[in-house]
Order: structure tokens, then C-alpha cells, then sequence
């Protein structure tokens, strides 16, 4: 099998249906600036071996993404990233701003649980529940 910027990973017990967690993790690549304009996604096939899901669940998802503009499917040759999202890609000033904290955290002897709590409470005061 091929190596992808992106490996989905599918939590049957979440009770987020598995098409959305391809949307979410996708997206949550594009942001991150795992996937970039030009990059393919792991063919339905490659998806449906690493995660033993139905291969419409990939399409759906595949559809959802396309719907949204993000990728583009191309008959025969795969599916490919058009743009990203909000810029926050490893090149980013924020994302290096987040990672010079997270190395401040880590040496001031932060765990990770007790470094995503103060993140995630941070980013509530801030930003409304609901917000994307």
C-alpha cells in the first residue's frame, strides 16, 4: 500500500459516524497542513483495507469533501487536495507561536492531558462553543 500524508483511523465507539471522522480527520489534515494543494488521498481501496469499512462510506466521505471544494475527484487517476485550511500549516507564525509554547510547557515539567486541558480552556474563553 501506498503512504499518504493522511492514515484514517475509525473509532466505532464514538458514535460519530465513520463517512463524518474521514471528513473530520481530512479536515483536520488540511488545517494542520498535513495535505496540501496537489496531494492524492489514499484511494477508497486503501481506506476500506486500513480500516475494514464499506467502500460507499469512503465515497460518501470523498463526496462530502468535494461538496465543500477541498478535493476534487479526477475519473481514474484518484482524488486530490484543491486548497487547504485557515493557513495554519506547519509554515505558519501561529503554529510556530503554538509550538514554542508547547516546548515551554513541556520543560516547565506540563504534562500532555494537563497542556491540552489549559489549551482547551484557553480556547474556550475565546472562542464560542460551536465555532469552527
Amino acid at each position: 500500500m501506498a503512504e499518504h500524508p493522511v492514515e484514517y483511523r475509525i473509532d466505532r465507539h464514538s458514535g460519530v459516524p465513520a463517512y463524518l471522522q474521514i471528513v473530520q480527520q481530512t479536515q483536520q489534515a488540511l488545517r494542520m497542513g498535513l495535505l496540501e494543494p496537489g496531494d492524492k488521498l489514499p484511494t477508497a481501496r486503501e481506506v476500506v483495507e486500513s480500516t475494514a469499512i464499506n467502500p460507499n462510506t469512503v465515497l460518501k466521505a470523498y463526496r462530502e469533501l468535494e461538496r465543500a471544494g477541498l478535493v476534487e475527484a479526477r475519473r481514474g487517476v484518484g482524488t486530490f487536495v484543491l486548497r487547504t485550511l485557515n493557513g495554519t500549516g506547519t509554515g505558519s507564525p501561529l503554529r510556530a507561536e503554538l509550538d514554542g509554547w508547547a516546548l515551554r510547557a513541556r520543560a516547565a515539567g506540563i504534562g500532555r492531558e494537563s497542556a491540552a486541558e489549559l489549551l482547551t480552556s484557553v480556547l474556550d474563553e475565546h472562542f464560542p462553543k460551536g465555532d469552527q
